[in-house]
């Protein structure tokens, strides 16, 4: 999608994750990678979320006690997660940059160097080149501090293009009489790359389904790349996940590739 899509799809992007679900199983691991980090500092830690959305990362974090940051490309998310923030009672410092922005957007907040660096949610397979994908690490290592973290998630491209799984899970919502649908799919594009598709539903009691559809391109990024990049970035200690928890990477089975690193 380009930036005014999803500047659209920021009105309805908290109706289509379950936030309760998703913090309730992804915050554990992120703390305790977190928490490694506090016993060796001397200040609170402070995190970065990287395409952070509406913030919903960064606001939990900044419940938890930590020093907060979020950045996205997309300035209506920016304004949705201030408002998310708000209505929490915290105050991370929200910044609308992309990948590659990240550096000179903190400069001058009181944040940088962050301790650690998140890009959760399939964000980083937005850049479509080994190049602009190794560009975005190098500006994420110039946001760290020597020893600082990197939490990259993504989905497994490895079991996805190995197998075309095309469809994603459906999301549902439902608010008083109005509803949405939201149906995800890819397409296996010649080139290599994916073209990902979003069709949202809409619809207020009996009247018919209104759609929208929004449609991105995304690259592939297996194991085998991101840690070749990770590395040229300058990050050492690569570990893989299958998810935001304690569980091995299977480049088969698992649903998601996490990476973590550390900024040498």
């Amino acid at each position: 999608m380009a930036k005014q899509d999803y500047d659209d799809f920021s009105a309805d992007y908290d109706r289509f994750v379950n936030w309760d679900a998703r913090l309730e199983q992804e915050l554990p691991f992120l703390k305790d990678q977190l928490e490694i980090l506090s016993k060796s500092s001397d200040h609170t830690v402070r995190v970065l979320d990287a395409a952070c959305g509406t913030g919903m990362h960064a606001i939990a974090l900044a419940k938890e006690g930590y020093r907060a940051g979020g950045a996205d490309i997309s300035p209506q998310m920016i304004k949705q997660a201030e408002a998310n923030a708000q209505s929490a009672g915290v105050h991370p410092y929200f910044y609308s940059a992309g990948f590659g922005g990240l550096q000179p957007a903190f400069k001058d907040s009181r944040l940088l160097p962050f301790d650690a660096v998140l890009c959760l949610g399939n964000s980083l397979p937005h850049l479509l080149t080994p190049t602009a994908v190794l560009d975005a690490l190098k500006d994420m290592a110039s946001c760290l501090t020597p020893g600082g973290l990197l939490v990259i998630q993504n989905r497994n491209f490895d079991a996805v293009m190995a197998e075309k799984q095309r469809w994603l899970g459906t999301q549902s919502h439902r608010d008083g009489d109005r509803e949405w649908l939201f149906l995800r799919f890819y397409d296996f594009d010649q080139d290599g790359l994916i073209t990902f598709n979003i069709v949202r539903l809409t619809r207020e009691g009996s009247e018919e389904w209104q759609a929208h559809i929004s449609v991105t391109r995304l690259q592939p990024i297996s194991q085998e790349m991101l840690v070749s990049l990770a590395g040229q970035a300058g990050f050492g200690e690569v570990t893989c996940y299958s998810r935001l928890a304690q569980e091995a990477f299977d480049p088969q089975k698992s649903p998601n590739l996490v990476l973590t690193a550390r900024k040498k």
